[in-house]
């Protein structure tokens, strides 16, 4: 059973079910592009930091939120750091499922948690590109597919997808929960949902794109198999999210609000956009030109959703892509970060991979080659910069 539309552009390359290792072959393309944009990206990163006489692994694996993730692995949830302001700020905001990961790794291998992480994060996003491509190949077909992790390489923050972080992992896992909804593999489906949200706490869009495959599958009959597959994949996709939100709460006292509360005490809250919107005018007022390409570029992501509403994309990846634009963009957390935020956010990029796909092959490759020089000199500058992606 499938979810897409049958009405969907470009899709005589479509596929039909294949072995792994076809679709590997399938996705190859895909999967060496998004390596040599990667690449790129590092080999920039590691030439300006050879520069300005620095450490490019300490800047990928040891700054930031990859620092708190290494906490987890060595203090477990019993770190707290007391900011200037007094603030307690505790390192149960984090979700385990990267630092478990890291810690694994550093157990089987020589790597301490910290490289264990960038190891992790390697691995995970080529199975994100990977995720990526299998779900526009669905939907849109393989050319779309290969422009669509071409993109989500070579985007601003892509230097992120190669940091000791948890967004690649997120993203693989989000990617491959997509597909097998589209593909009503309904136990999958939630397994990996349910990972996701033991990942990040967004991890609740992704059972929330579960939970509308399965209830257009129910209302339009075309729910394949036994229906106790598609009952248990529903239970297990918000699992890791809520389980973990239930366990800190718990461990507070406060068993609905305690997760809400660490957060708080980061800063980091839902206030509908209000405090985004008051930093925009305060940028326009003081530095304009600043505060309007950044009033632009926000105004072009609820655009971007809106042309997947046109093209028609299936609604459990505009559940999906909905809730993380707006978990994003209407937080009131550090407004530096809501690019790195918006990254999972990937069927945004559907509209433009399908631009490109019909473009001719020299124009096509030539925004993707601009697009990935100046990711790759965007991301150096950035992770020299004083404050967190």
């Amino acid at each position: 059973m499938t979810l897409t539309n049958p009405a969907t552009p470009d899709t005589a390359d479509r596929p039909r079910q294949a072995h792994p290792a076809d679709r590997l072959r399938a996705a190859a393309p895909a999967l060496l592009t998004y390596a040599a944009i990667r690449a790129l990206g590092l080999l920039v990163l590691a030439g300006w930091a050879h520069l300005a006489d620095r450490s490019a692994r300490q800047l990928l694996s040891q700054r930031w939120d990859s620092l708190w993730y290494v906490r987890v692995v060595e203090h477990g949830y019993d770190f707290t750091l007391t900011a200037p302001d007094g603030r307690v700020l505790s390192n149960m905001a984090f979700f385990p499922l990267l630092p478990w990961l890291e810690e694994g790794v550093s157990r089987l291998t020589p790597l301490g948690p910290a490289d264990a992480g960038l190891a992790v994060s390697a691995v995970a996003s080529l199975a994100a590109a990977w995720g990526v491509f299998q779900v526009v190949e669905l939907v849109y077909g393989r050319r779309a597919g290969l422009f669509a992790v071409a993109l989500w390489a070579a985007l601003p923050v892509g230097i992120v997808q190669s940091m000791a972080y948890s967004e690649s992992l997120f993203v693989a896992l989000a990617a491959w929960a997509l597909y097998a909804t589209l593909r009503g593999n309904w136990i999958a489906a939630g397994l990996l949902a349910a990972l996701a949200g033991l990942t990040r706490p967004v991890g609740l869009a992704v059972a929330a794109a579960v939970w509308v495959g399965a209830l257009l599958a129910l209302r339009t009959g075309t729910a394949a198999g036994p229906r106790w597959r598609l009952v248990l994949g529903v239970v297990l996709a918000p699992l890791g999210a809520a389980g973990y939100v239930l366990w800190v709460g718990v461990r507070t006292g406060s068993p609905f609000f305690g997760y809400l509360d660490v957060q708080g005490a980061w800063g980091n809250g839902f206030d509908g956009g209000l405090a985004f919107v008051r930093f925009i005018g305060d940028l326009v007022v003081s530095t304009p030109a600043a505060g309007l390409a950044l009033a632009a570029g926000v105004l072009v992501v609820p655009w971007l959703y809106w042309r997947g509403v046109r093209q028609g994309q299936p609604a459990p990846l505009l559940t999906y892509c909905g809730i993380v634009v707006a978990l994003a963009l209407c937080s009131s957390g550090y407004f530096g970060s809501k690019p790195r935020l918006l990254m999972p956010a990937f069927p945004l990029l559907l509209p433009l991979a399908l631009a490109l796909a019909r473009a001719k092959a020299r124009l096509a490759w030539t925004v993707i080659a601009v697009a990935a020089a100046g990711a790759a000199v965007y991301g150096a500058f950035w992770l020299h910069g004083s404050g967190p992606p």
